[in-house]
């Protein structure tokens, strides 16, 4: 192991190689060498033609993270599961000056361990979806021809093989400290992400691993219980110059409540009694909530629930997890998002997704950005825009217990609540209940085959995944029916005989009152 520069580190980077990177959001992220990379390729045009892979969206919405490497000439080819926050990135991508692929951020994960191990990734995730070879194949424009992922079948169940087409040679990884013997220790990350996986992925197959940290300390000074990638695996250690380049996450320099240094007394939030339709939406969504349940709630909407939770009293017979690896505590929102203030522990993402893809999670709450007739549902692409699946394929395939939470319309909705009944003031511009999808992120074919549980909700109605396709269970006190729902969508949906209103509970200004014992039942069809 050496203690080099940024600079240095950058220098050595050769025009042609591919290269991974760690992060979520501004988590975990190698800034300094990101930024040393583009400011070489700017400055002497090296190097050239990269090839990139990384599993979780890197960046700010603007310059920092993954956005350092948007140049043409710079990066040729990217396999993101996420690119969210690496906007430049998406416009690349939109503009066809690079070939792309968006495969599920927890197959990527397990890609990583599989290429340490020499093994083939083969899994169920996916299938239906459109990264299935039947439909998009993960390309993400025209540019993008080659075929990475393989429908195969074993035992008679179908199941896809995702090609480790370029297999790194170069690692950018973030610790906190490294020891004189590269030994890497991350307690002051908010979230591990698959960093090991990765070193170990990039070692065994003859490339270079380089490491960001905050300091470099004497050999045998570190916890080893807190060395998370061994100095065998580590050949270049990089001191920060400026910590800077070294943020938590892209809006914090440090907060210790995120990393378990310490647990930060949670001051009891305003309870915000505005009954807008997100406060509607996360009501009914809280009524699907079961005790001692493990929970994932996706960023928007669906945090909404989280916050009912504890406005009603029962946030603590629940657990929060967040694919990157944080389990207990309460998910950070926006730019931090990621990390977990107060979390019970932090896993590898890796092993997070095991448990995710095994069916270990019991409830998931998830955006409802746009959905169609046969109860699939698209986060993934609108337009041009690429904004990529991240864990949401993992975490919809494999929940029994799938709960999408979003607007009917959207573009200037307007609502109101009054005397326990809904009012739309005024409608949005955009109808998010359309004939068909612009792009499967969740196969409502293939969760009916998998007997999942799923429920569409909104502010106005929910809907329920059947073998008809989506199903009205339920209308809001005060709506028209054929006016304010079904004018509103671009296919007729089924109607449910046992069509009701939604639990008043909902639309009353004081809390809802709920507690276990009175939850109610899961409506039926």
């Amino acid at each position: 192991m050496q203690v080099i520069s940024s600079t240095q580190a950058a220098a050595m980077v050769r025009s042609g190689s591919t290269l991974c990177s760690q992060g979520m959001g501004g988590n975990d992220v190698a800034e300094e060498l990101l930024l040393e990379l583009e400011k070489r390729f700017l400055e002497t045009g090296q190097p050239k033609h990269l090839s990139w892979m990384h599993s979780s969206g890197q960046g700010d919405k603007g310059d920092r993270g993954l956005n350092h490497m948007a140049h043409e000439g710079l990066l040729d080819w990217i396999v993101g599961g996420h690119f969210g926050p690496a906007t430049k990135i998406q416009d690349m991508i939109a503009q066809n000056k690079l070939q792309a692929y968006n495969l599920p951020q927890g197959v990527i994960s397990h890609m990583f361990r599989d290429m340490a191990a020499k093994r083939p990734t083969i899994t169920r995730i996916g299938l239906e979806t459109f990264v299935d070879p039947r439909v998009e194949g993960g390309r993400l424009n025209p540019r993008t021809t080659e075929d990475i992922v393989e429908l195969m079948e074993l035992d008679g169940t179908e199941y896809l093989r995702y090609h480790h087409a370029r297999k790194p040679d170069y690692a950018l990884l973030r610790g906190t400290f490294a020891d004189e013997r590269g030994n890497i220790s991350m307690e002051e990350e908010p979230c591990y992400l698959e960093s090991l996986q990765a070193a170990q992925a990039v070692k065994n197959n003859g490339g270079i691993v380089f490491v960001q940290v905050k300091q470099v300390v004497p050999y045998g000074s570190l916890d080893m219980r807190k060395v998370r990638i061994p100095g065998t695996l580590v050949d270049y250690v990089i001191p920060v110059r400026d910590l800077r380049n070294h943020m938590m996450t892209f809006d914090e320099q440090f907060n210790p409540a995120y990393c378990g240094n310490c647990r930060a007394v949670r001051s009891p939030d305003e309870q915000d009694r505005t009954l807008d339709a997100k406060k509607v939406i996360s009501r009914r969504a809280a009524l699907e909530l079961r005790p001692n349940s493990v929970i994932n709630l996706g960023i928007g909407v669906p945090e909404g629930v989280g916050k009912v939770a504890e406005e009603e009293g029962l946030r603590d017979a629940l657990t929060l997890s967040i694919e990157s690896g944080p389990i207990g505590g309460v998910p950070v929102s926006d730019i931090g998002f990621g990390a977990s203030l107060n979390p019970d522990c932090i896993l590898f993402q890796s092993t997070q997704f095991d448990t995710y893809d095994g069916g270990g999670l019991d409830l998931a709450y998830l955006g409802l950005a746009e959905a169609d007739q046969f109860g699939n549902v698209n986060v993934s692409k609108f337009g041009p825009k690429i904004a990529g699946a991240g864990g949401f394929i993992n975490i919809t395939q494999s929940t029994h217990d799938v709960f999408f939470c979003g607007t009917m319309t959207a573009g200037g909705l307007k609502v109101a609540v009054k005397d326990g009944k809904l009012s739309i003031l005024r409608e949005g511009r955009i109808k998010k209940l359309v004939k068909k999808v612009q792009q499967i992120t969740f196969s409502g074919s293939h969760a009916i085959r998998a007997g999942q549980n799923v429920l569409y909700i909104t502010e106005r109605a929910v809907f329920k995944l059947t073998q008809e396709g989506m199903t009205l269970l339920e209308i809001a006190p005060g709506v028209d029916l054929e006016r304010d729902v079904l004018n509103q969508m671009g296919f007729h949906p089924q109607i449910s005989p046992k069509l009701k209103t939604m639990d008043p509970r909902v639309f009353q200004e004081t809390l809802m009152g709920l507690s276990w014992e009175a939850a109610a039942p899961r409506p039926a069809v």
